[in-house]
């Protein structure tokens, strides 16, 4: 085996090193330099991808605590409205019915007076009545024509004693 041959042994270490050195120069200055600007261009690209990032974060929080504040404020509204609401319509309730107490009252009063009309002329007529069959009575029974003042006297007495 020729590597092992102690003879050839120095040349090959010459060698060695002549071609080390010239790949080493050749990677530093041709390969490396290549190498490092895509790695400086990835890691420039992923910054900036990764500040893009936390911005449109932040802008999306903002836009998130808007719409947080806005839907509050929107339902603070919303509670107003009906509570202005439901406070209006319950006095608008309240009006129509003292209005329909009201008018019932009115109504009430009214058939009342109706009504005490209606007993005083049903009270008169049978005043009346009762005076012509009293009346009749007597005179059937005795055959003379009785008094006509002291047949009204003795039925107002007769009807005013049953009605209290």
């Amino acid at each position: 085996m020729p590597q092992l041959d102690y003879h050839t042994f120095v040349p090959q270490i010459v060698w060695l090193a002549i071609s080390f050195v010239v790949l080493y120069v050749l990677m530093s200055r041709l390969a490396l330099p290549k190498v490092k600007s895509a790695i400086d261009g990835r890691r420039h690209h992923l910054d900036s991808d990764l500040g893009r990032a936390a911005a449109l974060k932040q802008e999306a929080e903002a836009a998130l605590a808007a719409y947080q504040k806005t839907l509050a404020d929107a339902r603070a509204a919303a509670q107003e409205t009906l509570r202005q609401t439901g406070e209006k319509l319950a006095a608008e309730a309240a009006e129509r019915q003292r209005q329909l107490a009201a008018t019932l009252a009115e109504q009430i009063a009214a058939a009342e007076a109706r009504i005490a009309a209606g007993k005083d002329e049903a009270l008169g007529e049978i005043r009346g009545i009762a005076a012509e069959v009293g009346s009749a009575i007597v005179e059937k029974l005795t055959g003379t024509t009785p008094n006509t003042a002291a047949m009204a006297s003795a039925i107002g007495h007769a009807l005013n004693g049953h009605a209290a």
